[in-house]
């Protein structure tokens, strides 16, 4: 069985397709997602067609070449902070932005049922207008 933390690793470590699919798989049917204040996504995201809508279909849509590049993986029991950089370029104003988040995980038999973002949203907001 897979660790914990090579369940998170999967989910930045692959292909664009394959990224969405590992989450899907990955995330418990009622796993909440919480996108930071400040954030252009901010709020909380319940089951996975209300965070695919949410968060990253409007990322496919709103940004060119968005990326979110995790660099570090920590593992403390059910938890997993992945630590990284976005980056990309701001479809409608052309402005592009890198900005370091944090995203901590909590899991339960080996399923995602929370993920809380933090970022440096003052990084990203420029972009935006």
């Amino acid at each position: 069985m897979a660790s914990n933390k090579d369940i998170i690793r999967a989910t930045y470590e692959a292909s664009p397709a394959e990224k969405g699919q590992r989450l899907q798989a990955a995330l418990a049917p009622d796993a909440s997602w919480t996108e930071a204040a400040g954030f252009p996504y901010a709020g909380t995201y319940v089951g996975f067609e209300a965070i695919a809508a949410g968060v990253f279909k409007r990322l496919a849509t709103e940004w060119i070449d968005y990326r979110a590049e995790a660099h570090t993986y920590l593992e403390d029991g059910d938890r997993v902070a992945a630590f990284g950089i976005y980056s990309g370029t701001y479809r409608a104003t052309g402005k592009a932005m890198t900005a370091t988040f944090a995203h901590l995980y909590t899991l339960k038999d080996g399923k995602i049922v929370s993920m809380e973002q933090v970022v440096d949203s003052a990084m990203v907001t420029p972009a935006l207008t």
